[in-house]
């Protein structure tokens, strides 16, 4: 196998598949990365088992073949190496001999064979989604995602393919974030997946501004085609829990808050917020709100910001990195707070279809 390649596109193609590589793994083949020489292609595959991406690049074949080679390191290697073209050469026992200008190395690899191949789709429900609708989608909830693993199928995004939309939703039981996408699909595709956390993260890195992705489901597995690239992913097995049933019903109080304002000022109050009474107070008054934090070996902090507000006065309490997690990512200017009362769970929402339910904290 011989192939020559640029530096920048063998860079990017590695960039492409290296993070899911483990590096704790006991299976050596694992920590390698496939690369598939054909044509005028050279493909690089890697994968843990239960996450899996494979992208080509454009390269020179002069002997068509296929090895595994170690990723990281040659990763590393590719990036040191002068801004030239690189030329690759594997024996018959996977040596790799790597030539750049001066600069020459030799690494040991492992034979294809070896390499766990990604999962075939061949009797697959097929959507199609445009890839910034999707990214747009991850990033609005993928921080919700539950990090207990002993709640396992909490640990990814539900997508749930209903009535020619699909809803992703993420939840870790004291918060949940939930975005509608219109997609067309025969009713007979209709399902509930659940992408895990590792594929959820790569998907987000994958995703680009323009074009769409292929989203195949099959039994306990999913593709997802994104130009030359192919993201595979083990699902989570079970049920999801019914999310439906979160979601408060009509709100007594709606308040219109500038984000960016209203982000800075919790930030603010929160400095002086302890890991034990982890909260801050809303107090509604009349066309006010007091955001306050009172930590008794601390201190406190107060902050009062001037918004449309005609309802009754009350007070509320929230965990400030939960408040804090939608306005981050959300980039509109104006979210509505809608509220029913003390006790029940508060809503951020905006023009969108998109919620962020939020569960309040106990006032002492």
């Amino acid at each position: 196998m011989k192939f020559s390649v640029s530096k920048e596109k063998l860079l990017a193609g590695l960039q492409t598949v290296q993070n899911v590589v483990s590096t704790r793994t006991t299976l050596p083949i694992l920590s390698n990365v496939l690369l598939q020489a054909e044509g005028d292609q050279l493909r690089l595959t890697t994968t843990d088992l239960d996450v899996g991406v494979s992208g080509a690049i454009t390269a020179q074949v002069e002997k068509p073949g296929a090895t595994t080679l170690p990723a990281r390191r040659l990763f590393n290697i590719v990036r040191e190496l002068p801004a030239a073209e690189i030329i690759v050469e594997v024996d018959s026992k996977n040596v790799a001999s790597i030539r750049c200008g001066q600069s020459f190395f030799k690494i040991l690899g492992l034979p294809e064979e070896e390499f766990p191949p990604l999962p075939k789709q061949t009797d697959a429900r097929t959507f199609t989604i445009g890839q910034q609708v999707l990214r747009d989608a991850l990033k609005k909830t993928s921080y919700a995602i539950s990090t207990d693993e002993t709640r396992y199928v909490l640990n990814g995004i539900l997508f749930s393919f209903k009535e020619n939309k699909v809803t992703l939703v993420a939840t870790d039981g004291r918060r949940l974030a939930l975005v509608d996408l219109e997609v067309e699909f025969p009713r007979s595709q209709e399902v509930d997946i659940i992408v895990p956390t590792k594929a959820v993260t790569e998907l987000g890195r994958l995703l680009g501004d323009e074009g769409d992705v292929r989203l195949s489901v099959e039994e306990n597995q999913v593709a997802f085609q994104i130009g030359d690239t192919l993201l595979a992913s083990k699902l989570i097995e079970g049920n999801y829990p019914n999310y439906r049933q979160v979601i408060p019903g009509e709100a007594k109080e709606r308040v219109t808050l500038e984000r960016e304002l209203f982000l800075n000022a919790v930030h603010r109050v929160a400095l002086l917020s302890s890991e034990k009474s982890n909260s801050v107070k809303l107090v509604f008054t009349k066309n006010n709100i007091e955001i306050a934090a009172n930590t008794p070996d601390v201190g406190e902090a107060r902050e009062s910001l001037a918004v449309a507000y005609k309802g009754r006065e009350f007070s509320i309490a929230f965990n400030p990195e939960f408040l804090q997690a939608p306005l981050r990512v959300l980039t509109n200017d104006e979210v509505y707070l809608d509220m029913i009362d003390e006790m029940s769970p508060g809503v951020i929402k905006i023009q969108s279809p998109f919620l962020y339910v939020l569960m309040p904290m106990r006032i002492s």
